[in-house]
């Protein structure tokens, strides 16, 4: 085994799309060789991609953190697409569609990377991963060991894979997309572009994405907005007026502001409507009374 690389100091604030976070030594792999011997130390240490899905503690995380930013390589292979965990998806589906390559087009507006939509079996504009999927080769922090995983093994259904379940960690996914004309598949982003920006709030204004998953048979936005939440703010952090099921960062939010504001969303929801929300976004950190509202916000 060669000579793990030095952590940097990095501050999380800058890695997320919240614009939440502290200041930690982060580990930054250049090569999915180092990010396996860096998860072989560090077991129990955090990943993050493109940063767009979590809500990172403002005071401590309390484990070593993972960057897979420069794991951004990828190759096409006829209908064949393997990429490795950091690749940022807008950019692969921007690539594969001149390549004529079709089932990404639901990428385009998604700021995240490879990791993290697998991770989440990410969906949108009546396409997922789980369509287009092949097989995924993992670390598996228990047993210390890379293994190559079936779609099947994958277990993707809504809003959720095996990586959720188990000690997994993605190092790079396969998938196989269809040929198509370029000039479909352009038409296809472009439509979900406009309809992103007409229905989301503008990554202008930083924010994690969908906050909670909707319950079976309702949508968490409508609902949050039925309940005349739309704009009620807890520090810097409140509801999107756009979209109900967006919390935007607006003023210097911090950890606390954001989950306090989810706490608020949740009782609400469930004393108007009977449905208890759960967060879609992943908390990360080690701070007590976060971690409180945490577990609440999750039992």
């Amino acid at each position: 085994m060669s000579k793990i690389i030095a952590p940097q100091i990095t501050d999380l604030s800058k890695e997320t799309t919240f614009r939440v976070g502290c200041i930690v030594d982060a580990y930054v792999p250049s090569a999915i060789e180092e990010f396996v011997e860096i998860l072989a130390a560090h077991p129990v240490a955090e990943v993050l991609g493109a940063g767009s899905n979590v809500i990172v503690s403002s005071e401590s995380v309390g484990v070593p953190v993972i960057l897979t930013r420069n794991l951004n390589s990828f190759e096409i292979d006829g209908d064949f697409v393997t990429a490795q965990c950091g690749v940022k998806t807008a950019l692969l589906a921007q690539k594969v569609c001149e390549a004529e390559l079709s089932g990404f087009e639901f990428l385009t507006c998604i700021p995240a990377s490879i990791g993290g939509v697998v991770y989440m079996n990410a969906s949108a504009h009546k396409q997922s991963v789980a369509d287009v999927i092949v097989s995924a080769k993992v670390f598996d922090s228990k047993t210390q060991s890379v293994l190559e995983l079936s779609k099947e093994q994958l277990e993707l259904e809504y809003r959720t894979s095996v990586l959720q379940k188990k000690s997994y960690v993605l190092l790079e996914a396969k998938f196989k997309l269809s040929k198509l004309d370029k000039s479909l598949i352009q038409e296809r982003m472009a439509a979900n572009k406009s309809y992103r920006s007409q229905n989301h709030p503008s990554m202008k204004t930083p924010n994690a994405g969908s906050t909670f998953r909707n319950p079976e048979g309702a949508v968490s936005g409508r609902l949050i907005d039925e309940c005349g939440l739309k704009d009620t703010s807890v520090g810097g952090a409140k509801v999107s007026e756009i979209h109900a099921n967006f919390l935007v960062n607006f003023d210097n939010a911090t950890s606390w502001d954001v989950l306090s504001l989810m706490s608020l969303v949740q009782d609400e929801v469930q004393k108007k409507h009977g449905y208890k929300l759960k967060p879609e976004v992943k908390y990360i950190g080690n701070s007590e009374k976060e971690e409180r509202i945490w577990q609440k916000l999750n039992s």
